[in-house]
Parts: C-alpha cells; structure tokens; sequence
C-alpha cells in the first residue's frame, strides 16, 4: 500500500487498527512521481524525513519531488541547488526559501535557514577558512532547517591558530561540533583535541594539486590523533548537520 491516506481510511473504517495502520506507515509507503519515488516515511522510521538532493536533478524533478514531500505543510529540504534553479524554484514556489551561499531550497522550515549564528550555541559550525564556506553554510543552513540553532565561527584554521581564541568558550559550551577543512585537514584534530564535544569533521575540496581534491583532509581527518572524531564525506555539510542533530537527539533521549 504506496498511500498514506488510504491505510488512514482503512482505520476510520474499522479495517485496521491504529497499531497496525502505526506499523505499515513505519515502512510501507511511498509515493510515485514523475521518476522518483518519495519515502513520505522517513521521519517517522529515522527522525530526519528525506532531503531532496537536487545535483543531476531537473528543476521539474526537484519541484514535483518538493511538492509531494511537502503536503500538509510538512517542512522540506533540497540540498545542492545551483543558482538556477534556485531562481526558478523561487517562482515556483514564491512561499520557499533560497540559502544560495548554502545551495539549500526549503519549503516550510521551522525557522529561517539562513538566520543569523546564535550566541549560545549548543552545536557550532567551525570551517577553517573563507573557502570552506560553501559546504560549511550547507551544515549552518540544514542545522536550521532540523530546528537547531547553531553558531558559526569562521576562518580559524591552523594557518592562524589564534583566531580560534576568541570562541573556545562557546566551544567549551557546545554539545557537538562541526569542523570543515580543506588543505591538510589539521583543524578537526585541533579542536578534538581542545573541547569535550564530539567532532564531526568535514573534510573540504579545498587546496592545491596534492590535496587531491580534499582527498588529503579525508585521509588526516580520519588519522586524527585526538580521539573523537567522527569523518563524513568530502564537502558533505549536509550529511554533517544531520550526524550532529542525531548525536544531540540521543543525548536528550538518554
């Protein structure tokens, strides 16, 4: 059964019970359009609904998929929207939000996803330096989309060390970080090695012709001296957020 609405029909009718119409919508259904198949599930199952991700999409793929996530004003997200069809989606969608230093597209977000950096954060975006910001944005602007509240401190890499001075106590305070480096990668070490949070690390494409497009911050990341520290893909800063939302949801279950 692909329709959530039907088993939800079949219980008014007496048909099936909540507890059984629960555990089908844990798994079963999902809904056909245009070539993609929507997993309206998600949340329910993993507490992170799908995210569209729009590179090699069409503008009419990531409109039809953002339109069917989003019934019933649900919040939804598509990472990796290039300027154009960020431009178009913004016409489509006039009620939407553009984060185009983030490539993000959201339709209802429970707060503004590129708001500004929060004071007292209890999850900080650190990226090493200015080139980093496109994914480190990605983690900001999907961190606000996933209800958080993140602050942002930027270009603090290793080539200046003491620029990180002046955020060691919202570090000390924070109950997860994420570290977004290209070059060597050395930062998420750095910053493992200084506070008691968890890291996750982000290593960037980021560097001259032996970083080997952020290869060579992959590889340091995941030899990281200082214990703690957690390695997503290269310029993932979606992924990241996501890592950092779970670890601060589990820690509130606890």
């Amino acid at each position: 059964m692909r329709n959530s609405m039907d088993i939800l029909r079949r219980v008014a009718r007496g048909e099936l019970s909540p507890e059984e119409a629960a555990r089908t919508l844990f798994l079963a259904p999902f809904r056909e359009c245009v070539d993609l198949s929507l997993d309206q599930s998600r949340e329910m199952r993993t507490g992170i609904g799908e995210v569209v991700f729009g590179q090699g999409k069409s503008t009419g793929q990531i409109e039809a998929a953002l339109a069917g996530l989003s019934t019933g004003e649900r919040p939804v997200l598509a990472t990796r929207i290039s300027p154009e069809a960020g431009a178009e989606l913004s016409v489509l969608f006039p009620h939407g939000e553009y984060f185009a230093r983030a490539g993000l597209f959201a339709l209802n977000p429970p707060q503004p996803i590129a708001g500004e950096p929060a004071g007292e954060a209890e999850l900080m975006v650190v990226a090493a330096g200015s080139s980093d910001m496109g994914p480190a944005m990605e983690a900001f602007g999907t961190a606000r989309f996933l209800g958080l509240a993140p602050g942002l401190a930027v270009d603090v890499g290793v080539a200046g060390l003491h620029r990180l001075t002046p955020h060691l106590k919202s570090l000390a305070r924070a109950r997860a970080v994420i570290v977004l480096a290209g070059m060597e990668g050395a930062l998420a070490g750095v910053v493992a090695g200084i506070c008691r949070a968890p890291v996750v690390a982000v290593p960037t494409a980021v560097g001259y012709g032996a970083s080997f497009d952020g290869l060579a911050a992959l590889l340091a990341m995941l030899n990281s001296c200082a214990p703690g520290v957690a390695v997503v893909n290269i310029d993932n800063g979606f992924g990241a957020a996501v890592m950092a939302k779970k670890i601060l949801d589990s820690r509130e279950r606890a």
